[in-house]
């Protein structure tokens, strides 16, 4: 494989891909891998048709010039997609993957190897190739392998493998006929469904190993209206950790409903002067401009590096006493809910500001070890192919002392940001622009036209000095974001209440 991205040190060995797959084509072997994992077992196993003692011989290689901590990430997924575009089912995909990481840590640096091939001798080979990021010799002893038992925050006993895809083809098919029957504007729609079933099984050199199924599936929906001349486009979509039931009367009327008014409100919208102007950002969606203009400044990588702008400001105010932002890996189904991080720690919620103060930065094994403190459980991963990095899971502002109208009420001119659209960020200095997809102007305490063609323009850690109101409505957005980071995409979910910034520069109309 080519140089896996290291947020720790640019001394990274990784191995060959080419090598992999001469390995997998020798073997027999496809990344799908279902015969294998079918075939009969002739030791007894631990996960992933492999044995205690199977495990403990990769770890002793991976530590066998002199390591000081190895682990081992087995990850297997089954993934289906349908997408209906024009009343029919346009494309259907299914895939799998199948493989193991094997990490080295040796003080700050990190050798990282994968194997595409569930074979021992392949993955030993993996192993041996992570294990030169040390140069000495050793004969580790190993501790005995104990599987831990898991929190739950979502449900591990359902795979989306097990609903027939007519089932499927029908949810498509019946959001479709919604979309064009809530509104005679509607011209045009496209829905899509996706889920996942993921295994996870992790193994460390010290002995301790868990287990996880970590299921995810979303459905969008997206429409086109027309109204005299006039054509606009819009959607909404759902995502969760939760079974195929989420998908019921309730959830779908909700995801139409939202995906045609934000489709024809813009029939309606206005482009407003720009200019500084004080900012109501909506509960919700708006959690976007937390998560990226701020969130990834707390991450620890980017702090160690002093990149972050908040890489010295531990323990100092940062917001008013007010405001306490969380980034939490424990909510109930969510997109960003994890039970352990990809190394095998648990989650957990953690306070990154604290009435105002910053109180943690967001932590992997290796980045605690440095500032003296315990993991966070954000080391994740995008697959068995990538290194461990600080990620953020579920990341949100708490419920402040103040009223939504309360706020509202407030502003004598401004703009109220309903959704996002996309957006840039610098994520060392904070600085970012973000399109606004849905929002209103406020003119004298009170909502008016809604918007369009505008976006925000500042810097994430000067806006949240900024903050000088916040409601007691918090909501953590439904919809499937995915956060990117040195190349690497994980499921994130984010929120916020309703906030007032006292100024931010807008971007509209000259």
């Amino acid at each position: 494989m080519s140089r896996a991205p290291d947020p720790f040190t640019s001394d990274v060995a990784t191995t060959d891909r080419r090598t992999f797959l001469g390995l997998a084509a020798a073997a027999g072997a496809t990344l799908a891998a279902p015969d294998l994992l079918a075939a009969p077992l002739a030791k007894e196993t631990v996960a992933f048709g492999f044995a205690n003692a199977d495990l403990q011989a990769v770890l002793a290689v991976a530590l066998s010039r002199g390591g000081d901590f190895a682990d081992l990430y087995f990850e297997r997924t089954r993934s289906v997609s349908l997408t209906l575009e024009d009343d029919r089912i346009s494309r259907a995909h299914a895939s799998s993957d199948l493989g193991v990481g094997v990490r080295v840590v040796k003080g700050d640096a990190v050798g990282y190897a994968f194997s595409e091939v569930l074979d021992i001798k392949a993955v030993k080979k993996a192993a041996a190739t992570a294990a030169a990021i040390a140069d000495g010799k050793a004969k580790p002893e190993l501790l005995p392998i104990e599987i831990a038992a898991l929190p739950t925050y979502y449900s591990r006993d359902f795979r989306f493998a097990n609903i027939d895809i007519d089932q499927k083809k029908k949810l498509v098919t019946e959001v479709n006929a919604k979309l064009k029957a809530k509104d005679p504007r509607v011209v045009k729609a496209s829905v899509q469904y996706a889920d996942t079933d993921k295994e996870v099984f992790v193994v460390t050199s010290t002995g301790h190993a868990w287990r996880d199924h970590q299921p995810m599936t979303r459905l969008w929906a997206n429409c086109v209206a027309e109204d005299k001349g006039k054509r606009e486009t819009g959607g909404y979509n759902i995502a969760s950790r939760k079974g195929f039931h989420i998908f019921d009367a309730t959830s779908v009327g909700r995801l139409v409903d939202e995906a045609v008014r934000r489709t024809v409100l813009m029939f309606d919208a206005v482009t407003p002067k720009g200019g500084e102007m004080p900012v109501v950002l909506g509960a919700g969606p708006s959690g976007i401009l937390l998560h990226e203009a701020i969130g990834h400044g707390m991450e620890a990588d980017f702090n160690r590096k002093n990149t972050s702008v908040y890489a010295s400001k531990m323990g100092k105010p940062v917001a008013e006493k007010f405001v306490t932002i969380v980034d939490d890996g424990t909510l109930p189904d969510a997109r960003g809910s994890i039970h352990i991080d990809d190394e095998g720690g648990q989650s957990q919620k953690t306070v990154l500001v604290d009435g105002g103060t910053l109180s943690s930065y967001l932590h992997d094994r290796i980045s605690a070890k440095h500032y003296g403190v315990q993991p966070t459980g954000n080391g994740r991963r995008e697959s068995f192919r990538h290194v461990v990095m600080p990620r953020m899971r579920s990341t949100y502002m708490l419920a402040g002392p103040h009223k939504k109208d309360e706020i509202i009420r407030s502003v004598k001119k401004g703009i109220y940001c309903e959704s996002f659209s996309n957006g840039q960020v610098n994520i060392g200095a904070g600085d970012f622009t973000f399109f606004l997809k849905t929002g209103y102007l406020i003119e004298d305490g009170k909502l008016g036209r809604p918007v369009k063609d505008i976006n925000l323009i500042g810097n994430g850690p000067d806006v949240l000095t900024k903050i000088s109101m916040v409601a007691d409505d918090l909501q953590i957005d439904e919809g499937g974001w995915t956060c990117g980071k040195n190349g690497q995409s994980v499921p994130v979910s984010q929120g916020m209440p309703t906030v007032l910034v006292k100024a931010i520069t807008v971007g509209g109309a000259a």
